[in-house]
């Protein structure tokens, strides 16, 4: 499939919200309100009309980034999982053009920082696979009113609140969809769907393709963004290199960097 990144118009339509056969089991919890300047006032449970929210999926941290287990323990790899999110949760709470955020995860860590931060909690009793629960929690998120849902996953570790921003100014009328592709250009490292369940999640290499055939059976509009920060996430050894030598890796992600980057005695990390 040839890919355009020019204000390319791809088609789908929203999807009505039901629970998915077989999906996550999701407990919606919540906080009073989205803290940050820019953004109205979001009680817990409220349903608000035009709702823009932002969804952050979190697996189980303390198994996270099994791919880099050939350079750090478990230990470690669970450091490192945290910071990034940790970096991506303070880039969140920057953005200025979201109503709300939602946390679905079954790790206790995540979701009492979600908590703190009063964001909106969707604790899970399991997790089958990344899309399913992606889609289980969207569909939760359009029953509480949200009409735009932007997917960020927690291991951006050079996100900015600017980036998260850029991606809100490109949301087109609904119903329509945005991308940004992975460092490779095969992947989704950002989804934004209006509405939420606008067509069915996918991740890892060949879902950008993947997304683009499910909006094609759909007549709504789409585009693709290239936004290198976000392009950037760890899964494997090429992208912990790509990070050694990035500039601007956020400020929990740069303090653990440092103390593992002596555990990894390669060439492609130097001191």
């Amino acid at each position: 499939m040839k890919i355009s990144y020019a204000n390319r118009v791809v088609s789908s339509t929203g999807l009505p919200w039901a629970k998915p056969p077989g999906g996550s089991p999701l407990q919606v919890t919540g906080a009073k309100r989205m803290a940050g300047a820019g953004r109205r006032r979001y009680h817990r449970g409220a349903k608000i009309e035009g709702m823009r929210a932002i969804l952050i999926p979190v697996k189980d941290l303390t198994r996270a980034k099994q791919r880099l287990a050939s350079l750090l323990p478990q230990e470690s790899r669970t450091r490192l999982a945290r910071a990034m999110l940790g970096d991506v949760f303070a880039a969140v709470a920057g953005a200025r053009s979201a109503d709300a955020v939602f946390v679905a995860s079954s790790d206790a860590c995540a979701l009492a920082d979600a908590r703190a931060r009063g964001w909106e909690r969707l604790p899970e009793t399991e997790q089958h696979s990344e899309s399913r629960s992606v889609d289980a929690a969207s569909r939760l998120c359009a029953a509480r009113g949200v009409t735009a849902l932007l997917r960020l996953p927690g291991d951006l570790p050079l996100l900015r609140s600017a980036d998260i921003d850029a991606v809100w100014a490109s949301c087109p009328r609904e119903p329509g969809a945005v991308l940004v592709p992975s460092r490779d250009q095969t992947g989704t490292n950002a989804l934004l769907r209006t509405p939420p369940d606008l067509f069915p999640s996918h991740f890892g290499p060949g879902s950008l393709a993947r997304h683009l055939a499910e909006a094609q059976r759909h007549p709504a509009g789409g585009r693709l963004l290239r936004l290198p920060r976000i392009e950037l996430d760890v899964d494997d050894e090429s992208d912990l290199e790509a990070l050694a030598a990035a500039e601007g890796v956020g400020e929990h992600t740069a303090a653990v960097l440092r103390e593992l980057l002596p555990m990894m005695s390669a060439p492609q990390f130097p001191l």
